[in-house]
């Protein structure tokens, strides 16, 4: 099998490398390890609780135990089919701060600044409620506000306020601090992942064949160049060549892993664990950020939550609503409202990212909502100092990865989450909230020293999947970088890694839309270098 390009992975910027060549006339060859993304759970935007645990469309990671996390294991969800995680995630659509790829460009990584971003941000996407100078209008995905908003998150917005956060009208425009509405990708009343919103438009053209079910087992060399990639379905085993380059988009875990278990990767964790090196590169595996997460959570009364329409009669209402008018519950994401703020003063853009939701988790069964009403907010490390390592144990392609994220190890992270959560409480605290809380349910008013909040977060934190850096871009003299500006992984010929991995840090928000934008400023060099 050959083609010109193979790319290895159908995720959030696999998607859209494939398309954007496909569309260029290029032959494409697009391997994905997961089946169709046909499930009906993927399309529904609140089916994402479906699918936490999914044993088919999710690779269901999960970090070892640490000190951060008081010795617990933390579930990593990662989307196994068409779409990637796009396919299964909280569909929240925000790109974090200016000054996240301005330091990004300032550490090396030349053309990488927000200028240099903000068109392909705008290339992306097709905002629902108008355009501007940093908003798009024709892209292939579709961004929305929230069809339906429960009057907790008006109550949220305004306490916000009460507690001294400047109200944000587009939290993707200009002002990026303060308090503002969610907004989603989705295609009317459905989930809009790069599948359906890329992928489609080229999926029936005769120059890009999409190979599902297909785990990619190796990359293949000749001497420093590689040439294609094997992989397998089921118990057959097949090789795919690429007579111009192979583009690796697995994302956070399966990039580096693949690169790993081929031979790339540090030539001393390589022999242990039986694979030949190819080409020593230190970095790949290392520089691991993550976003690491507190909640603070209120019983609800005298208002309506999410908890409450999950289920019964109310939850059969609620699916009418969907399939008839493309509204309601099951139109919701994972956070309706944010505050962007500071932890302290003095810095240049956001240290915390609030995400609030109207309703409240149980705490002994992640991803379950609680049958009382409630409401919460998660209070994000937004620009975590901590950094870990994802490394193969074996040469095996089937046996997952060690992933030790290192969370909250660093001094500062601890810090900031512990003022997360007092901004929180200061949040439901105010006037706007008194009629519609009984109380504090997390963590529970007996809670209150920095001691206190911090062991809080350890015992109970969560991730909020937004893994990188683990294939980070930097400039030639950076030993850690595995690609460089140009995103071609440093020391082979022919091989290029295009997802979130190579991102340097995490930014302050959601990765999804970055993941995306990186696709198509990805697509645009594979492009000029092909007509050169």
């Amino acid at each position: 099998m050959n083609a010109e390009y193979v790319v290895v992975g159908a995720g959030s910027a696999g998607c859209v490398v494939a398309m954007r060549l496909a569309e260029a006339g290029k032959h494409v060859v697009l391997l994905e390890a997961g089946p169709k993304d046909i499930h009906p759970w993927i399309h529904i935007p609140a089916g994402i609780l479906k699918l936490l645990y999914h044993p088919k469309l999710n690779w269901n990671y999960h970090s070892e135990g640490e000190k951060g996390t008081a010795g617990r294991e933390i579930h990593w969800p990662r989307g196994k089919t068409l779409g990637g995680s796009s396919s299964i995630n909280g569909m929240l659509y925000i790109r974090g701060h200016q000054a996240d790829y301005d330091s990004w460009a300032q550490s090396g990584c030349r053309g990488w600044s927000y200028d240099d971003v903000l068109p392909y941000f705008r290339r992306s996407e097709s905002y629902v409620s108008g355009t501007g100078e940093t908003r798009g209008a024709d892209g292939p995905l579709q961004v929305e506000d929230y069809r339906t908003i429960l009057p907790l998150t008006h109550q949220f917005v305004e306490a916000a306020q009460q507690a001294g956060h400047p109200f944000a009208e587009d939290l993707n425009g200009y002002e990026r601090v303060g308090v503002g509405y969610s907004q989603m990708s989705r295609i009317g009343r459905r989930r809009g992942s790069t599948a359906q919103t890329y992928l489609s438009k080229v999926k029936n053209k005769e120059n890009i064949q999409i190979i599902t079910n297909a785990l990619a087992t190796k990359l293949l060399f000749e001497g420093k160049k590689c040439i294609g990639v094997a992989f397998s379905q089921g118990d057959k085993s097949n090789e795919v060549r690429a007579n111009a380059e192979v583009i690796l988009a697995g994302g956070s875990v399966n990039s580096p892993h693949l690169l790993q278990i081929s031979g790339v990767g540090s030539a001393e964790h390589l022999k242990t664990i039986g694979v030949e090196p190819v080409h020593d590169l230190p970095g790949v595996g290392q520089n691991l950020s993550d976003h690491y997460i507190a909640r603070v959570s209120h019983r609800a009364k005298d208002a309506v939550s999410i908890n409450q329409l999950s289920r019964g009669l109310r939850l059969m209402r609620e699916g009418i609503r969907f399939f008839v008018e493309g509204r309601g519950a099951l139109t919701f994401g994972v956070s309706s409202a944010q505050v962007f703020t500071h932890s302290r003063e003095g810095l240049a853009s956001p240290d915390i990212q609030l995400l609030f939701s109207p309703a409240s988790y149980d705490p002994q069964k992640f991803g379950a909502l609680e049958k009382e009403p409630g409401m919460t907010i998660a209070c994000s490390i937004a620009r975590p100092e901590s950094r870990g390592t994802i490394m193969a144990q074996s040469s095996n392609p089937r046996e997952y990865p060690i992933i030790r994220p290192n969370y909250m190890s660093a001094e500062n992270d601890v810090r900031v989450v512990v003022e997360g959560v007092r901004q929180a409480r200061k949040i439901f605290s105010q006037p706007a909230f008194q009629p519609y809380s009984v109380g504090e349910t997390l963590p529970g008013r007996e809670i209150q020293s920095d001691d206190e909040i911090a062991e809080f977060a350890r015992q109970t934190g969560n991730t909020i999947y937004h893994p990188v850096g683990v294939c980070k871009m930097g400039p030639e003299d950076d030993k850690m970088a595995v690609v460089d500006p140009q995103l071609k992984v440093r020391g082979i010929q022919g091989l290029r890694v295009i997802d979130a991995s190579v991102m340097p840090a995490v930014t302050t928000a959601n990765t999804n839309s970055t993941a995306i934008m990186i696709g198509e400023k990805g697509s645009d060099m594979l492009l000029a270098d092909a007509a050169n």
